[in-house]
Order: C-alpha cells, then structure tokens, then sequence
C-alpha cells in the first residue's frame, strides 16, 4: 500500500477540507405564489413547476 513521503501541509489540509463545509441552501421564488422553495421540485403550496399546473392541492 501506498504511503505519503511528505507530510501534508496545514494549509492543504484545510482546503481539501473546505469543500466539505455546510451551505445553507438555496431557495428559489415561485413565480406563481411567491413561497420559497428549494429549485427543480413542484410547488407545495400551490402545485406549479415551470409555470404548469402538475398537482392538485386542496384549499383549506
């Protein structure tokens, strides 16, 4: 098995590292009602996506 000849850097180390940090996620805005929803997914709340109409919701 292969072992490394140098040891790795503080700074190296804390870069590799760095693409494993948290991200708060992003939220788009529905066109249709204004609700905040995470992209690439229907509406919850009023059951559009890319301007259709794809579920029924149920208005209370």
């Amino acid at each position: 098995m292969a072992a490394p000849k140098r040891r790795t850097s503080k700074s190296k180390q804390k870069m590799r590292l760095a693409g494993n940090r948290w991200r708060k996620p992003l939220l788009k805005e529905c066109p249709e009602c204004g609700s905040r929803i995470p992209g690439h997914i229907a509406c919850p709340s009023c059951g559009t996506y890319r301007e259709r109409q794809v579920i029924e919701v149920d208005v209370l």
